[in-house]
C-alpha cells in the first residue's frame, strides 16, 4: 500500500493506480475524509474574498455534503442502473476513491488572491471532475471512460442541486 502522500500526489496526477490502491484499502476511508476536508477548507478560505463569510460556510458545507451525495448517487447509478458485467463495488470503495478525487480542490485556496478566485475555481472544478471520472472508472471496474463520464454527470446534477440549496440556506 502506498503512503498518504503518494496517494494524494497520484490522485492529483489522475493516476489510475493511485485510485486502485485507495479502492483496495478499506482503511483509506479516513484518508479520503481528510482529503475532502482539506479541499473543503481550501474552498472555504478561497471563497471568502468572493462571497464573504456566508460564502465560506456555503463552500465548506457544499464540499462535504456534496461529496457524500455525489458519491452516493453515482454509486447507485453506477452499480444498479448502468453497471458493466464486471462491476463489483461497495459504497466504501466509491467514497474512498472519490474522496481522493477532491485532491485538486486544494488549489481553491488561491481564491484569496485578487483576480484568481474565478480562475482557480474553474481550474479546480475541471480537474476535480476529471479526477472523479478516473475514481469512478476504477471503483466501478469500468473499461469505458465514456460510461464513467455519463455516470459522473448524472451524479453531478444531484451535487449541484444540493450545493445550490445549501448556499441558499446559508444566505437566509
Amino acid at each position: 500500500m502506498a503512503s498518504f502522500g503518494d496517494r494524494f500526489i497520484g490522485a492529483l496526477k489522475l493516476d489510475a493506480r493511485a485510485y486502485e490502491d485507495v479502492e483496495a484499502d478499506p482503511n483509506a476511508l479516513g484518508q479520503a475524509i481528510v482529503v475532502v476536508a482539506v479541499s473543503a477548507v481550501c474552498a472555504a478560505i478561497g471563497s471568502a474574498g468572493l462571497f464573504g463569510t456566508s460564502g465560506m460556510i456555503s463552500a465548506l458545507l457544499a464540499s462535504l455534503v456534496g461529496w457524500v451525495v455525489w458519491s452516493g448517487v453515482t454509486f447507485l447509478i453506477g452499480t444498479k442502473v448502468l453497471p458493466m458485467p464486471q462491476t463489483r463495488a461497495d459504497l466504501g470503495q466509491l467514497l474512498r476513491t472519490t474522496g481522493f478525487a477532491a485532491a485538486p480542490g486544494v488549489i481553491r485556496i488561491l481564491g484569496v488572491v485578487p483576480f484568481l478566485g474565478w480562475i482557480t475555481s474553474f481550474v479546480a472544478f475541471v480537474w476535480m471532475l476529471a479526477a472523479f471520472v478516473v475514481a469512478v472508472r476504477q471503483a466501478l471496474d469500468y473499461d469505458s471512460t465514456p460510461r464513467a463520464v455519463g455516470v459522473c454527470l448524472i451524479g453531478w446534477v444531484a451535487y449541484l442541486i444540493i450545493a445550490w440549496l445549501l448556499h441558499g440556506l446559508v444566505r437566509l
